[in-house]
């Protein structure tokens, strides 16, 4: 696999594989700010998604900014529609929140992801996005209409 696998302004970054065990696919985890206010470029293989999760926290700590730099991805929050994320695309995610968050099927995708400090900041991680929920998403990312 060539180190670029598609155009996008921050490193691709070595495999995510700390976190492999949370994810379906590959990802990659490339930091570009650590400190206060961590902030972390993570890339996603076509098809690839993470767990669905809960950033925890206290004191306005643990809400989490998604914002997609290149590619095409999903987020969806539990109960609600996914949403369709490109270029420019920024997600609030706050705290306690359980939510997922990956690649289209047809794409790369890469996010950065910015997590607020605070108390008793951490994840907890949850059961996969099912293969059947992910194939029933549309293929070239519409967001899905409310049935």
């Amino acid at each position: 696999m060539s180190d670029t696998p598609f155009e996008q302004i921050f490193p691709l970054g070595p495999s995510n594989d700390a976190y492999a065990q949370y994810f379906t696919g590959r990802s990659f985890n490339a930091p570009i700010v650590d400190g206060a206010v961590p902030v972390a470029n993570i890339s996603f293989e076509p098809s690839c998604r993470n767990n669905w999760h809960i950033h925890h926290g206290e004191a306005g700590g643990g809400d989490q900014i998604l914002l997609c730099t290149a590619g095409s991805g999903w987020f969806q929050a539990e109960g609600e529609e996914p949403i369709s994320m490109v270029p420019g695309t920024a997600i609030r995610v706050p705290a306690g929140t359980k939510h997922w968050h990956g690649a289209k099927v047809d794409s790369w995708f890469s996010h950065l992801a910015f997590l607020t400090p605070g108390e008793g900041v951490r994840n907890e991680w949850l059961e996969p996005v099912t293969d059947e929920y992910y194939a029933s998403l549309p293929p070239h990312g519409e967001t899905p209409s409310a049935s």
